[in-house]
């Protein structure tokens, strides 16, 4: 009798190690606090089953259960595990923009019929900001600095008379012949009165100044101004604005006298008007930079209204724009 409860014992014993053994061979591989768990609850099985021996031979049906239940309990963590490793193998929720088949974010498309190329303009824009901090404003404020005011005042003059040969060029292509005739006696008056243009006599008598160019002319005749175009050093412009510069260049005075002098009076009479004009603009900017959240819109807008009404002689028609807000 005791012999056959060592067997029954020995049997218990193996097969609660088969069962373990099955347990850790399995996909989910348990980890290692599930399998010290199985080893303990063989380890009391079998202690269970020696001390069962020692007393009583019906005691054999309770080893059983006690195997059956470390069986059951070896099955629950088996499954346990292989939950939990399912959850480590699935994919992490990923925050931020998720891009369809790896595409990269879409950009907003320009559809500002008047600055379609805004993005670059504005690089042009940024571009010309560093050259004039750097370069046209110190020459600008050195020049005003050097320079005495009835000196600059008559250098501005000079080159204002000259300006009125393209301007009497484009009120005739326009068919201004009244104003033709004001801009044309206006450089001959200040051309001899004025001594060479140092003097506005002819502002003085009533004469008044006007500013005209083949922009203007393009735009009086019918010619879209089209998109809005900001040009490396020379500013805002518009594609029209910007063709109308090269055919300026061919009635303008300075640009053809320096062809019948020596070489290098050329760049300084042009690069002398360059720093007047600057020179001009710098009471103006003090003004721009604390008015404007957005300098580059507002240079944008400006120019692009002052334009309009240069070329309908300060009277414009109105927008659709302005049709709707009133």
């Amino acid at each position: 009798m005791a012999h056959l409860v060592r067997s029954s014992t020995l049997s218990l014993f193996l097969l609660g190690f088969l069962l373990s053994g099955c347990a850790t061979t399995n996909k989910s591989a348990m980890t290692s606090e599930s399998v010290s768990a199985n080893s303990a609850a063989a380890t009391n099985a079998s202690a269970d089953s020696g001390a069962a021996a020692t007393s009583m031979p019906t005691d054999t049906s309770a080893s059983t259960s006690t195997s059956a239940d470390t069986s059951t309990s070896t099955s629950a963590s088996a499954e346990k595990s292989a939950a939990t490793n399912s959850e480590k193998s699935a994919p992490e929720s990923v925050s931020g923009p998720v891009f369809k088949n790896g595409a990269p974010t879409a950009y907003p498309k320009y559809t500002e019929k008047k600055d379609p190329w805004e993005p670059v303009n504005r690089k042009i824009f940024g571009f010309n900001e560093s050259v004039d901090n750097y370069v046209f404003k110190p020459v600008a404020k050195g020049y005003k600095w050097l320079v005495p005011d009835p000196i600059e005042t008559a250098v501005g003059n000079i080159f204002s008379n000259l300006n009125d040969v393209p301007v009497t060029v484009n009120n005739l292509l326009q068919l201004k012949f009244g104003n033709a005739l004001t801009s044309t006696t206006r450089f001959l008056v200040n051309s001899t009165l004025g001594l060479a243009g140092i003097v506005d006599v002819a502002s003085d008598i009533g004469l008044e100044k006007r500013d005209e160019d083949f922009g203007q002319t393009m735009g009086y005749h019918g010619v879209g101004s089209g998109p809005y175009l900001v040009l490396p050093f020379l500013g805002p412009s518009t594609t029209r604005d910007a063709g109308g510069r090269v055919l300026d260049l061919a009635t303008d005075p300075v640009f053809i006298g320096s062809f019948f002098v020596a070489p290098f009076i050329g760049p300084i009479v042009g690069g002398t008007r360059a720093t007047d004009t600057r020179a001009g603009l710098l009471k103006s900017e003090k003004t721009l930079d604390e008015a404007a959240l957005d300098k580059y819109e507002f240079v944008r807008d400006a120019y692009l209204q002052r334009r309009r009404s240069l070329v309908h002689d300060g009277n414009p028609p109105k927008s659709k724009e302005d049709i709707e807000e009133d």
